[in-house]
């Protein structure tokens, strides 16, 4: 990457900025969790190559300004662990996943505040520019830590079933602005009961998105080797040939 960047080198790479190079770095981001999600382990090496090439722009371009160097996160990661580890490399107690996070938590606060940090609110550390669906993940998540949360999964399924009614009522006399707003409550809650039960919310719909992906397909090539397209069918059609490939796909899983 240095004689990439070199005055003799590419003139895409020393174009480069912190802000031009960060959508790539999204993009990389989700390649990865394709691959991984498709269990392509060749592709998933490439990929993360790829993701890290992304590390290695940024600390180029950081150490030609005299700020840091890739020597300088690698150490500060190791560091990073090692401190936060004490279970594992001191005389820390943690048995238990929870009693980890909860220990990495409170590290983590007392490094702020060696550092002089203010402290902010609870949910000023979670990102808004992440996608929304994690951002309100990581929300609950820390809502929860603090204390404020249901006190069972049945209260929290209450509420889907209260969400769905006040949506149902904003469907009959409520502008779309108070409609827009009901559907995000029903789906911040529905975050929520993908936390009580453990289950990543991003990483669930990802995998529903890749099933309709390979259902919708197949209703698509039925119809094609029918002769026939989206248009020329009907509702009753398609259906049929979805419930044929929703048995497709149960056979091939064992379900």
């Amino acid at each position: 990457m240095a004689r990439l960047r070199a005055p003799d080198g590419c003139p895409w790479d020393r174009e480069q900025t912190y802000d031009t190079i960060k959508p790539y770095t999204l993009e990389e981001t989700y390649e990865v969790l394709d691959a991984i999600d498709r269990r392509d382990f060749r592709g998933l090496a490439e990929e993360l190559g790829d993701l890290m090439l992304q590390a290695v722009f940024y600390a180029q371009i950081a150490s030609e300004e005299g700020r840091f160097t890739i020597e300088d996160s690698l150490a500060a990661i190791n560091e990073k662990l090692v401190r936060r580890h004490p279970h594992v490399f001191s005389d820390g107690d943690a048995k238990t996943p929870d009693q980890v996070l909860k220990r990495w938590n409170e590290i983590k606060a007392e490094e702020k505040k060696d550092r002089g940090e203010q402290p902010k609110g609870l949910l000023d550390g979670v990102l808004k520019n992440q996608p929304a669906l994690m951002e309100a993940s990581h929300i609950s998540r820390k809502a929860a830590g603090a204390g404020f949360d249901w006190p069972s999964l049945e209260q929290v399924m209450e509420k889907v079933h209260e969400e769905i009614a006040e949506l149902k009522e904003a469907r009959e006399g409520a502008g779309q602005k108070e409609v827009e707003g009901e559907i995000g409550d029903l789906l911040f809650t529905i975050v929520n009961v993908a936390r009580f039960l453990k289950v990543d919310p991003e990483q669930a719909l990802r995998t529903t998105n890749a099933k309709f992906r390979s259902r919708f397909a197949h209703v698509e090539r039925a119809l094609a080797s029918r002769g026939s397209t989206f248009e020329q069918s009907n509702i009753e059609e398609m259906e049929t040939l979805w419930q044929e490939a929703k048995k497709q796909n149960q056979s091939k899983s064992g379900a």
